[in-house]
């Protein structure tokens, strides 16, 4: 009985199938990207930082870290500089929310330094710098909600809604 190995044809042909779809399935999940870091906002370091001690003036901050992402004026002015760091697994899915600090600058009524402090997001709820909604008072109703509160309450409210509908019936 002899060992030697013996190749045919149909051998052949699956190996190259084989190889074939191994190379495009690696070709394709190559194009994959397997995550999305995106950096926002104010990004300072500390040798910048360090230029802007308690005490320094408001043009000294400017000079050094450079225009703020947003001021308040409550109680003296505030510089916030404001920085997110956001991941996503795909393309297509939305933004995770991972990390955010907020550099605020304290001045005091006369233009100078008094505090600094980097808030994190362990400190406190993540929150939407640009949300574009403003917040009101009260509470949101449905549509039927506003016709049975209309001009009083349940069939009241109803049956004055129908006499501005239907005046003199």
């Amino acid at each position: 009985m002899s060992l030697t190995r013996r190749d045919f044809k149909s051998d052949r042909t699956f190996m190259k199938g084989a190889t074939i779809a191994l190379l495009i399935a690696t070709a394709g999940l190559t194009g994959c990207q397997t995550g999305d870091v995106m950096n926002g906002g104010y990004i300072f370091d500390q040798q910048s930082l360090d230029l802007v001690p308690v005490g320094s003036s408001r043009e000294q901050v400017l000079l050094s870290l450079g225009t703020p992402s947003t001021t308040a004026t409550f109680d003296g002015e505030v510089f916030y500089y404001i920085s997110q760091k956001r991941t996503r697994s795909a393309a297509f899915m939305k933004p995770k929310l991972v990390d955010q600090s907020i550099l605020a600058i304290y001045f005091d009524k006369d233009g100078v330094v008094k505090q600094r402090a980097n808030y994190a997001l362990k400190d406190g709820k993540p929150f939407d710098m640009i949300s574009r909604t403003t917040p009101t008072g009260g509470r949101d109703m449905t549509f039927l909600q506003q016709v049975l509160m209309g001009s009083g309450t349940g069939a009241n409210g109803a049956k004055n809604l129908l006499n501005t509908v239907n005046p003199g019936q």
